[in-house]
């Protein structure tokens, strides 16, 4: 039985079968205090009850304790059942939000879920299945568990004062309502069907969330692997030269530095993804491993291939400045040696001349790096040979071989440059050997000038005796002509010499300082030494011949012949008249002074 208080406005017919549930067998419409007082008006219900469902009554409030118990009605109609209507409004009004939310939610996740379930492709399913729920699971949830431990607390709270008793003079407890019990397995049911699709859901979203981080991982993949195999490739073809000096090289390595640059940073980006694989990966999410490592390979074979690539262009470019570095010392020691071996020379003497040929070694020895020149250059022809890999297969282009040709052209200039200052520096140290054998040569015939002076001076003053005797005149006589002997040879020897010193000039085409003095020296002392020898010759000759006749008149004494004493007596006039005469006559001996 629900008792109703009568309005003003009687309800009719219609409302109460709208608003009274199937199981009211009977509705107490309450009479206000004034209602009698005003006109009466005809009630017709029990008219309606066959129709209605339900038993419809009018009746004072002082009389429904016969109809309902006072514990069943409120303390406005003399019961004791305790009731706040607003309380129980906003729980209802909570309780048929939930319901309405939570219903929503459930249709929403299981369509989710089912799409899910049915493994369709995220491009072939319906555009509303990615969409996110109307409203938010937990919330929700939160809103189901609050309700349910409400109404959990007032049950519990009714069956403690149920237990109490509702008599007179007590504290009567409050009950919790039909409808409040019926609630509570409902929203159980709820919560658990929620919490079953909203795990389900959970597990959708988990695999939306690894295909997104995949489909992503592959996006930023494929821009790795497409950067790389096209304009980072594309720069790295371009790059072909190695420069033709040093200054140009190191322009080249400055470009590649930007090249390396670029490529960091897609590098970095590679690490990156590389970890986020790794971090799948390790997961264990069997769908997904194969596509990962392939994934994975791809790009690790590309980012491997280009960093091996500009790790070989760099070493071709080391390779190339070491090349043009070692040229262009080499060039500069070649042009001081043309530029030595270029430059006249006039040493004052055979020490200076020494010291030129040793410093000419010197530099000449010091441009023995072709050697060196020619194994760079080696080593970047090997290198410029593999460069054509990076093409995988196709022939290596016009600027390669133009590269190739250069190095080639270098090495042949600086052994046509280094062979060239070789031939001159033979012929500058023939020239200098040659100097010196002149040098040597005016020296030696100097020096015979003067061992021939010294003889002509001990043939002068010490040569004198002319023997005692026969016998002894003979042996001054003998070492006379090897005096003279030695003498000869002493004046032959300066003039070869001299001739030598001729030959010399002649050939390096140049005079002398000394030899037009010399040559005339030594034909003065000659001529001098000659006189003086053949005065010499002559006057031991006329010395033994009058030893000789002087012998012979002793021997012959007894016999008293005037012929032999007349002999004697000539050849000792003449010795005496010749030993008169000066050795060395007064023009030659002014000569020989001066």
């Amino acid at each position: 039985m629900v008792p109703f208080p009568a309005p003003h406005c009687l309800f009719g017919s219609s409302v109460l079968r709208n608003v009274i549930p199937a199981e009211v067998s009977l509705v107490c419409v309450v009479k206000p205090d004034e209602f009698w007082d005003k006109k009466v008006t005809h009630f017709c219900f029990w008219k309606e009850k066959d129709r209605l469902g339900f038993e419809v009554i009018l009746v004072s409030a002082n009389k429904l304790t016969r109809y309902i118990e006072p514990c069943q009605l409120t303390d406005e109609f003399g019961g004791s059942l305790q009731y706040d209507h607003m309380d129980w409004v906003s729980k209802r009004l909570v309780f048929e939000k939930f319901t309405k939310e939570s219903t929503s939610l459930l249709d929403e996740l299981a369509i989710i879920n089912e799409n899910e379930r049915a493994g369709q492709p995220d491009k072939a399913r319906p555009p509303d299945c990615n969409v996110l729920p109307s409203f938010d699971p937990e919330t929700v949830l939160q809103t189901g568990h609050e309700l349910l431990s409400e109404l959990q607390q007032r049950r519990f709270n009714g069956s403690e004062g149920g237990g109490g008793g509702g008599g007179v003079g007590g504290v009567t407890a409050w009950s919790p309502m039909d409808d409040e019990l019926l609630a509570q397995p409902q929203v159980m049911k709820l919560l658990d069907s929620l919490r079953e699709q909203y795990t389900k859901y959970q597990e959708v979203c988990r695999q939306r969330s690894r295909r997104s981080q995949l489909e992503e991982i592959q996006a930023k993949v494929m821009q790795v692997v497409n950067w790389l195999e096209g304009p980072g490739t594309e720069q790295l073809r371009t790059q072909w030269g190695i420069g033709d000096s040093i200054r140009a090289s190191q322009a080249l390595q400055l470009k590649h530095e930007e090249i390396e640059s670029q490529h960091s940073e897609w590098f970095a980006v590679y690490v990156e993804l590389n970890q986020q694989m790794a971090a799948l990966l390790n997961a264990g999410d069997e769908d997904d491993l194969a596509e990962l490592k392939t994934l994975q390979q791809q790009l690790s074979d590309v980012c491997y291939r280009q960093a091996s690539q500009l790790e070989f262009r760099q070493n071709v470019l080391q390779s190339a400045h070491e090349f043009h570095s070692t040229a262009q010392d080499l060039s500069q020691q070649l042009d001081g040696l043309l530029g030595m071996l270029c430059a006249d020379v006039a040493p004052a003497d055979g020490a200076a001349i020494q010291q030129t040929l040793k410093h000419l070694e010197e530099k000449l020895k010091s441009v023995g790096a072709l050697q060196v020149l020619r194994e760079k250059g080696q080593g970047l022809l090997d290198q410029m040979s593999n460069q054509s890999s990076w093409f995988y297969g196709k022939d290596v282009p016009v600027e390669n071989k133009e590269n190739i040709d250069h190095i080639h052209s270098v090495m042949e200039d600086m052994q046509l440059r280094k062979q060239r200052c070789e031939d001159m520096v033979d012929v500058r140290r023939l020239k200098m050997l040659q100097m010196v054998q002149l040098f040597k040569c005016e020296e030696d015939a100097s020096q015979a000038v003067e061992w021939l002076t010294e003889l002509l001076d001990a043939l002068l003053k010490t040569h004198v005796r002319l023997g005692d005797d026969t016998q002894e005149t003979k042996v001054l006589l003998e070492k006379h002509r090897k005096f003279v002997d030695v003498a000869q040879s002493t004046y032959d020897y300066g003039r070869q010499l001299l001739q030598a010193t001729v030959v010399l000039c002649q050939s390096l085409r140049c005079t002398t300082r000394s030899s037009g003095d010399t040559l005339p020296r030594l034909n003065r002392v000659w001529k001098q030494f000659t006189v003086t020898a053949d005065e010499r010759q002559h006057r031991l000759e006329m010395a033994s011949a009058f030893h000789a006749a002087a012998q012979r008149g002793s021997e012959q004494v007894e016999l008293l012949d005037s012929e032999v004493f007349e002999e004697v007596e000539t050849v000792g006039k003449s010795l005496l008249d010749r030993l008169t005469v000066p050795t060395l006559p007064l023009r030659s001996a002014l000569l020989l002074i001066f």
